[in-house]
C-alpha cells in the first residue's frame, strides 16, 4: 500500500509540474553564407524553391505541398498535408535584404495551432547572417499536464534541428552557386 500512495505521489508531483512549465516556445538558429541577402533571397522568397533546402519532406516523406497562386512576396502561400500533420504558411513581410516573415498553423483535427515565423538577413565580415525563427504556444495542441514537458524537452529539440539542417542546406545551396 505505501508502494501505491508513494507512486500516486510522485504522479502528482509530476503532473502538477507539468501543469506549471510553459508551453509557449521561441526557438532561433543562424548561419552565415557566404553570399549577398539578395542571392539567399532567391531560395527563402520564392516558396517554389523550399523543396530545394528546406528538411521537411526528408523528415516526412509522405508530405505534399500545394503552392497557392501566389508564391513570392507578402501573400505568398501553401499548405502541406502528411502523416505528421497538416498545415499552412503565409508570407506577411518579404524584403530581399532583410528577410521574410510568415504565419504559419499547425492544424490538427481540423483546429488550427498558429505560430509566427522568420528568416532575417544581416550583413557580417563573411557574408550574410541568416536567422531562422519561430514562436508560438503548444498548449492547445497537447494534453495540459503534458504540454509544458512536450514543448521543452520535445519540440523545441526538434525545430531546432529542423531549422540547423534546412540552414546547413540553405548555405549549401546559396554558395554552390
Amino acid at each position: 500500500m505505501k508502494i501505491l500512495i508513494g507512486l500516486l505521489v510522485v504522479l502528482a508531483i509530476i503532473a502538477g509540474v507539468g501543469l506549471m512549465l510553459p508551453t509557449e516556445f521561441a526557438v532561433a538558429k543562424t548561419v552565415t553564407i557566404d553570399a549577398e541577402p539578395a542571392q539567399i533571397h532567391e531560395y527563402v522568397g520564392e516558396l517554389k524553391k523550399w523543396e530545394e533546402w528546406t528538411p521537411w519532406q526528408e523528415d516526412d516523406p509522405t508530405m505534399v505541398t500545394t503552392l497557392g497562386d501566389k508564391t513570392a512576396g507578402i501573400g505568398a502561400h501553401q499548405t502541406w498535408t502528411g502523416k505528421d500533420g497538416d498545415g499552412e504558411l503565409t508570407f506577411t513581410k518579404s524584403d530581399p535584404t532583410t528577410g521574410i516573415a510568415y504565419d504559419m498553423a499547425f492544424i490538427l483535427d481540423e483546429e488550427k495551432h498558429p505560430s509566427t515565423s522568420a528568416m532575417t538577413y544581416k550583413k557580417v565580415d563573411g557574408g550574410t547572417e541568416v536567422t531562422w525563427s519561430m514562436e508560438g504556444d503548444a498548449g492547445s495542441m497537447m494534453p495540459p499536464i503534458l504540454g509544458g514537458y512536450i514543448t521543452k524537452f520535445a519540440m523545441v529539440g526538434s525545430i531546432e534541428g529542423m531549422f540547423d539542417r534546412g540552414l546547413s542546406k540553405l548555405k549549401e545551396k546559396v554558395e554552390a552557386k
